[in-house]
């Protein structure tokens, strides 16, 4: 099953390498990413590769601490959700 992670917050060093090294401990490939900073900004969204019986609810709680300790939001939503909540039309 694929997942979207979303990252957004005040720029600073560390960023990356704390969302990724959580995603390493939880066992969860990176597909694909993309980030940019605009003026001070940092948003990152990256493709997952989870297992088929993940529970989002863990993972979510899990990725608390990196929020708190980084000074980020961090949104993950099964890929199916993510596309029909963006689709235009």
């Amino acid at each position: 099953m694929r997942a979207i992670l979303t990252v957004i917050g005040t720029d600073k060093v560390g960023i990356v390498a704390g969302v990724s090294r959580k995603l390493a401990q939880l066992q969860i490939n990176i597909v694909d990413m993309n980030q940019t900073i605009m003026q001070n900004y940092f948003t990152m969204m990256m493709m997952l590769e989870l297992p088929e019986e993940v529970d989002f609810e863990q993972i979510r709680k899990e990725f608390r601490t990196v929020e708190s300790e980084l000074g980020v939001k961090i949104s993950i939503q099964n890929e199916e959700i993510f596309d029909a909540m963006h689709k235009l039309g």
